[in-house]
């Protein structure tokens, strides 16, 4: 058990996170029915290879369930609602379709005695009261109708065995936990698994694996059914504090841990360690593909998950691992849309129907392109787990990505367009050294979209008032119209131009913006049409609009248009005719509006009360969906593009929190995010202020808007 606020990390120089690459020859095999199964369970494919698909050689060891089906990878969502408090190192229980979160450490390195119960269904926490004693990084299990706390410390370590019934608990009747009983030796950083015996009459054992006692690590694991009376189980081969841990058929896997080390280092273990409780046995039957500990473990589908967790350097992982209990492999399952170590955590449910939860957690430091959420400090947030509907199984070509084929962001703060695979690999970046930017410069990319079957792409920039075409991949300069650095409104200028979109028939569409218009720009530059009149920001439409801000092409050939005046989103022919038009009073600042469905539509809202929200509507202004979190790291914060992706997901650039985010409105969660939050960057992983982005099939088609050149 750390005595502090944050974990202990080497004094040594950090090491770069450990990024694994898949053996050509060994796994060609693997990679072909990886992409024909996840071809078949995604649309749009792509041949992308995963971040890693691992295994170890050990030999099999009976039949487990986990291994007649092929694992699905993980949607991991942060819920929109959050913990009152930043917590971590509590312990979390489960009560029927509840959660209980029992004690806990907070940010200035004390323990907390609370106890609250979470209904994860309606983000409803009530508190019911405390237990007897302050601890942090102790273990739970449920017995009977008590949530038990085994050990732990505050901040010494202690054999403590607290007792919170909850039958009679309410906010105004508030519980209070017993001392029930002693470990039969001090014990912290340890974990509790129960399982449940068949038969007639079933009984439940609760085990206890892994800990310190302040001095040692402890190899015992203990077995107890009342919470009181402990007997050894059996003994690890490696001894470990802070494992995850879960139960399936019968067996405890403990995955990593902590193990030991001279001096102030900490020394992470890979080891994944089998116990079976039938035979007092444990033994180690596999590696992680990296060592780590602080990581939580769950059983959802039938089938073994590793997330986070923590390398020796102080490394906090995004990471998601599923284990094949019989054929001891380990695969990517999908990546978390926080980095997260430290977490309280628990499963309800069985089956498909099962749920993950982290809750709360730590993160000491992140780097690479798998880092998310938060960049540091104690979490609020509550993470869900559920089996991906989207991602295809485990392994597979960019297992548990939400999106297939080629990301493009236009990173408006740092002056950039990057393109990256679903597996976080950046595949090109202009400006580069062999693609250098076009004359006046490259600033302020607001938009890009690919065009011609991705063969090129096309961006604004809004201040520095001009379009630029270049080929893609080769960077190569292909089109420029306005003067760099030099607003107008005369032939060949532009004052802020927005969504600048390249339609099949050779023509530019753009939003004019503070010259209240929008140009039709033909393949030499003469400006073929206008909707609009030149410096009269008032909806009138077809005579007059409002700052626009967007112009989306639509499959019938006319165009979007949102004006930022007066929240107006209105639909145009090309040659200038209202087609309809509707006021949004609720919407502050309307960007960039983007057509669903027959009578449907998606749009921004840039700057509400609230800072940012996500709508879609109806011509008749009717609200149909709303994502609209107002604090915590769900929150959005001037959003400028909302698009919806082929399986339902909705991508958004969320400007000035410096990230990407993708969001499933069935739970309104952030399910994957590129860039820390509020933490503005130019290494691989990080963003700033970024602005557009646009998705590009493996075929050459581009989902968001097919109808463009």
């Amino acid at each position: 058990m750390y005595k502090g606020g944050m974990q202990p990390r080497t004094r040594g120089q950090r090491r770069a996170q450990i990024r694994r690459r898949r053996s050509v020859v060994g796994l060609v095999t693997l990679v072909i029915i990886g992409a024909i199964l996840y071809f078949a369970l995604s649309s749009g494919g792509s041949a992308t290879p995963s971040r890693t698909a691992t295994s170890t050689t050990a030999p099999s060891q009976g039949g487990a369930k986990n291994s007649s089906t092929l694992a699905p990878s993980l949607e991991a969502g942060s819920e929109p609602w959050q913990l009152a408090a930043p917590l971590s190192r509590e312990t979390v229980t489960t009560d029927h379709n509840q959660l209980r979160i029992l004690g806990g450490l907070v940010p200035s390195g004390a323990s907390v005695s609370t106890v609250t119960a979470l209904d994860p269904s309606t983000g409803t926490f009530t508190s019911l009261g405390s237990l007897a004693a302050a601890v942090h990084d102790g273990a739970g299990a449920t017995i009977g109708t008590s949530s038990l706390v085994f050990g732990g410390g505050s901040p010494d370590t202690f054999a403590t065995v607290q007792s919170f019934n909850a039958t009679t608990a309410t906010p105004t009747a508030p519980g209070h936990g017993q001392v029930v009983s002693q470990l039969p030796q001090p014990r912290s950083d340890l974990t509790a698994v129960s399982i449940t015996s068949n038969g007639a009459h079933p009984s439940t054992t609760s085990y206890i694996v892994g800990g310190y006692d302040g001095t040692n690590y402890l190899p015992s694991v203990l077995a107890t059914s009342d919470g009181v009376h402990f007997t050894e189980a059996a003994k690890l081969p490696v001894p470990v504090r802070y494992p995850a841990t879960a139960a399936l058929d019968g067996k405890i896997y403990a995955f990593g841990g902590q193990s030991g080390g001279n001096g102030s280092a900490v020394v992470a273990t890979d080891a994944i360690q089998e116990i079976d409780p039938s035979t007092h046995s444990a033994k180690a039957v596999g590696k992680l593909p990296q060592p780590l500990y602080g990581a939580s473990a769950f059983v959802i589908d039938n089938h073994l998950y590793v997330a986070g967790g923590q390398t020796g350097s102080g490394q906090t992982l995004t990471q998601m691992y599923e284990f094949d209990a019989n054929s001891r492999k380990v695969s990517d399952a999908g990546l978390l849309p926080q980095a997260v170590a430290f977490a309280g955590y628990a499963t309800i449910g069985t089956g498909a129907s099962a749920v993950g939860y982290l809750v709360g957690g730590e993160v000491a430091s992140q780097s690479g392109p798998d880092q998310a959420g938060f960049a540091t400090g104690t979490l609020q947030t509550v993470i869900f787990l559920r089996p991906s509907r989207y991602g295809g199984p485990v392994g597979g070509p960019s297992a548990g990505s939400p999106y297939t084929g080629s990301l493009l962001i236009a990173d408006r703060g740092n002056d950039r367009l990057l393109v990256m695979d679903p597996a976080r690999t950046l595949l090109w970046q202009y400006p580069s050294v062999t693609a250098p930017p076009p004359p006046g410069g490259f600033y302020f990319p607001d938009d890009a979209f690919f065009f011609r079957n991705g063969t090129g792409i096309i961006s604004n920039q809004e201040e520095n008032h001009t379009i630029v075409e270049v080929g893609y991949p080769s960077g190569k300069l292909l089109f420029q119209y306005g003067h760099p650095g030099s607003p107008g409104s005369s032939a060949g200028y532009l004052n802020q131009p927005d969504d600048a979109y390249l339609l099949k028939s050779g023509t530019v569409t753009v939003a004019d913006a503070l010259n209240d218009r929008i140009l039709f720009i033909a393949p030499n530059g003469t400006v073929t049409n206008q909707i609009g009149t030149n410096g009269v920001a008032v909806h009138n439409p077809p005579t007059s609009i409002g700052y626009p801000n967007g112009d989306t092409p639509l499959a019938n050939g006319d165009v979007l248009v949102s004006e930022i005046n007066g929240s107006w989103v209105t639909e145009y022919t090309q040659a200038g005719q209202l087609v309809w038009t509707i006021h949004l009073p609720t919407v502050n600042y309307p960007s960039d509006p983007q057509q669903l469905g027959a009578n449907l539509y998606l749009i921004a809202d840039y700057d509400p009360p609230a800072e940012g929200r996500i709508i879609t509507f109806t011509r008749s202004g009717q609200i149909v969906w709303t994502y609209d979190v107002t604090a915590g790291g769900g929150a959005l914060k001037k959003p400028s593009l909302a698009e919806q992706l082929p399986n339902g997901l909705i991508m958004v650039n969320d400007d000035y929190r410096d990230r990407l985010l993708i969001i499933d409105p069935k739970y309104n969660a952030i399910v994957w995010q590129y860039g820390l939050t509020d933490t503005a960057g130019t290494s691989l992983g990080m963003l700033s202020i970024p602005d557009g982005f646009d998705l590009l099939l493996a075929n050459g088609t581009t989902p968001t808007h097919p109808q463009t050149g």
